[in-house]
C-alpha cells in the first residue's frame, strides 16, 4: 500500500459500515496520519447526519458537512428539461454522485489532503461516478472495499473486533439511498427477481386508493417554477410534490437494471416529484414543440441520460445536448394540469402562448379557416398517399401471376 504518512485523506463519509471501518483501514492499511470524513447534503433524511455526526465523534474523526441541496435540485431540472430518465425511471442516485463527489474534492483541497476515498464496493456504479469527478484532479484516489475486496461479513466481523460504532453493520436488510429526487431500496429479499415486495419497503408512497386529486404545474423556459399558481425554488418545489403525489402513490418503480458494469440487477425506486414533474414537462413539450422537434429531441434526450446515468454531467457531449435543448426550451412555457389518482400522474390539460395548435383548423366544426385551409384541399394529398405502396404490391401481384 501507499505510504502516506503526516498526509491526510478526505473520505466520502455516511456513518454506514462501509466509511466507517474505511476510516481504521486508511490508516492501517494505507499509511494516511489522518482521515477526514465529508458528508454532502443533497436532501437525506436528518436522521441520516445525526448518525453520520455521532459516529465521527465516536471515531474523532474531524467532520465536514456541506449543502448541496440547491446546486442537485438545479441538476434535477436540467434533467426534467432533458426528460432524463434511465430504462424507464427517472435518474437520481445517478445524478446526485457528482454533486457529492464535486463537493468532497473542494473540501479536500482546501483542508490541503493529498488522497481523496469512498466506501463503494467493485461491483456498483457510484465507484464510476466519484472517481469521473475525481480523478480530475492531482490527488490520490483510494476504494478501501473494493481494492481490499471486502465481503460485508469482514466488515461486520472487522467492526465488531476493533468496537466501530455500527449497529448490526447496516441500517437494516435492505440498502436504501435517499436524495431530494428519489429513494432507492434494494439488496435482501429483493435481490430475487421473483420476490413481491412488501410495502413496508415504502416511506415517500402510499398505496394508492380511489381518491384523487387535479394540480397545477407552471414552467418557463422548461423549468418547473411554480405549483398550484404558487411560484416556488426548486428544492421547496419537489418536497412539497414528494408530498403531495407520494400521498397518491405515485412514483414508484420496480425494475431491472443494466448496470454499466454489465451486471443486471433488480431495483426498487420512489420518485413522486420527478414523476409528475416529467410526465408534465413531456406533455407540455407536445404541445409546443413540432413533430420533428419531439422526434428528434427523443435521441437527445436518450444521449443526455445516458451520460447522466454515468455522472458524467459535465462531459462535453452533454454541453453540445444542451445547445438543442436550450433552444427547443424557450417556447416550453405554460401550465400543466396533471390529475394525480390510483398511483399515476396524468397530465391533463395543457396550456401555452407557444402551443403549435390551431382549435380551429383542428375542428370538424369549421371550414374556412385561417391559412385557407379547407377539407377539400386534402384530396390531391390523399390521392398521392400510397401511391408508391400501391403501385409495388401491383407489380408484384402481376409477377406471380406468371
Amino acid at each position: 500500500m501507499s505510504n502516506n504518512d503526516n498526509e491526510r485523506v478526505a473520505l466520502a463519509f455516511s456513518g454506514g459500515l462501509d466509511t466507517t471501518v474505511c476510516v481504521p483501514l486508511l490508516e492501517e492499511e494505507y499509511g494516511y496520519d489522518e482521515v477526514i470524513g465529508v458528508t454532502v447534503d443533497v436532501g437525506q433524511p436528518a436522521e441520516e447526519f445525526a448518525e453520520a455526526e455521532e459516529t465521527a465523534e465516536a471515531l474523532n474523526l474531524e467532520h465536514y458537512v456541506v449543502d448541496a441541496k440547491d446546486e442537485f435540485a438545479d441538476l434535477c431540472f436540467d434533467a426534467v428539461r432533458a426528460n432524463a430518465s434511465y430504462q424507464g425511471y427517472p435518474l437520481g442516485t445517478a445524478l446526485a454522485r457528482p454533486v457529492i463527489a464535486k463537493a468532497i474534492l473542494e473540501v479536500a483541497e482546501e483542508q490541503g489532503c493529498t488522497g481523496l476515498a469512498h466506501g463503494c464496493t467493485g461491483k456498483g456504479n457510484d465507484q464510476l461516478r466519484f472517481e469521473a469527478v475525481w480523478r480530475d484532479s492531482d490527488l490520490e484516489v483510494i476504494a478501501p472495499v473494493r481494492e481490499l475486496g471486502l465481503t460485508r461479513e469482514f466488515e461486520q466481523e472487522y467492526a465488531a473486533e476493533r468496537d466501530l460504532p455500527v449497529e448490526g453493520g447496516d441500517e437494516g436488510k435492505y440498502s436504501i439511498d435517499t436524495n431530494l429526487w428519489s429513494r432507492s431500496i434494494e439488496g435482501s429479499e429483493l435481490e430475487e427477481p421473483s420476490y413481491v415486495p412488501p410495502e413496508d419497503i415504502y416511506q415517500w408512497t402510499t398505496a394508492p386508493t380511489g381518491e384523487t386529486e387535479e394540480i397545477q404545474i407552471g414552467f418557463e423556459d422548461g423549468y418547473p417554477v411554480s405549483l398550484n399558481g404558487s411560484e416556488m425554488a426548486p428544492v421547496e418545489l419537489i418536497e412539497e410534490l414528494n408530498d403531495l403525489a407520494g400521498d397518491y402513490g405515485v412514483g414508484r418503480s420496480d425494475i431491472m437494471e443494466d448496470r454499466m458494469l454489465g451486471l443486471k440487477v433488480r431495483e426498487n425506486y420512489e420518485h413522486p416529484a420527478a414523476t409528475v414533474l416529467l410526465n408534465a414537462h413531456r406533455a407540455l413539450e407536445d404541445l409546443v414543440l413540432t413533430k420533428e422537434e419531439r422526434a428528434f429531441k427523443k435521441q437527445i434526450d436518450h444521449e443526455w441520460s445516458e451520460k447522466g446515468y454515468q455522472g458524467l454531467v459535465n462531459a462535453p457531449l452533454v454541453g453540445a445536448l444542451e445547445g438543442f435543448i436550450d433552444e427547443t426550451q424557450t417556447r416550453v412555457t405554460g401550465t400543466v394540469t396533471v390529475r394525480l389518482e390510483g398511483g399515476q400522474a396524468r397530465p391533463v390539460g395543457r396550456d401555452s402562448t407557444y402551443a403549435v395548435y390551431s382549435a380551429e383548423a383542428a375542428s370538424f366544426n369549421t371550414e374556412d379557416v385561417t391559412g385557407g385551409i379547407e377539407q377539400n384541399d386534402a384530396t390531391g394529398v390523399a390521392k398521392y398517399h400510397g401511391f408508391q405502396e400501391r403501385l409495388a404490391n401491383r407489380v408484384i401481384d402481376s409477377q406471380n401471376e406468371e
